[in-house]
């Protein structure tokens, strides 16, 4: 009898390419705040074409990032079946060899400078950290509370900057206090 073949994981340019492109075709940004819009009668949000456009690459890329992070923690840290045996996670250095290269590949596709790249890998250890945390109290949510996700706190911060941050340290535009200042 043939022995089975692994289920071979994809290639971090490959994956990187699937996320990037399912992003944009299904849309799913655009729908959302077109929709966010309607329900809420925020038609200011879609007055200005510019401002308009600037808030959708900024929902794009908290869309991008939460992608990210579910992705790496799919291919990186669940078991995956490797024929016969028993389902393993990644090695560890095999885990940060295909984080780098999924991060240098999603910077070449979407033509960021170093300092954006940089930025999104700050982002993204950001997620990372705070879905760590949040994981660690395992409590479920009730299906009448909001989701409680970095990239919710994030978008209803971009949607509506009426809405105080929970940090205390940040100010109303999403800067650290003090940011800006000159030390005196």
């Amino acid at each position: 009898m043939p022995r089975e073949k692994p289920i071979a994981t994809d290639t971090p340019d490959e994956l990187a390419k699937r996320v990037s492109e399912t992003l944009l075709r299904e849309r799913v940004v655009p729908r959302f705040v077109d929709s966010y819009v309607v329900e809420n009668g925020r038609h200011a949000l879609q007055v200005h074409a510019s401002l308009y456009r600037d808030l959708l690459s900024l929902l794009q890329r908290e869309a991008l990032l939460a992608l990210t992070v579910r992705a790496l923690a799919i291919i990186c840290n669940e078991p995956q079946p490797a024929g016969k045996s028993k389902p393993r996670p990644m090695l560890r250095r095999d885990a940060t060899a295909f984080r780098r290269k999924f991060l240098a590949s999603l910077t070449r596709q979407q033509g960021w400078t170093a300092g954006d790249a940089l930025d999104f890998q700050r982002d993204l250890q950001m997620y990372e950290e705070l879905l760590a945390r949040a994981a660690a109290t395992h409590r479920r949510r009730k299906p009448f509370e909001a989701a409680d996700h970095p990239f919710v706190d994030r978008c209803a911060f971009l949607l509506d900057s009426s809405l105080p941050s929970r940090e205390p340290h940040v100010n109303r535009i999403g800067k650290p206090r003090g940011a800006g200042m000159r030390a005196g």
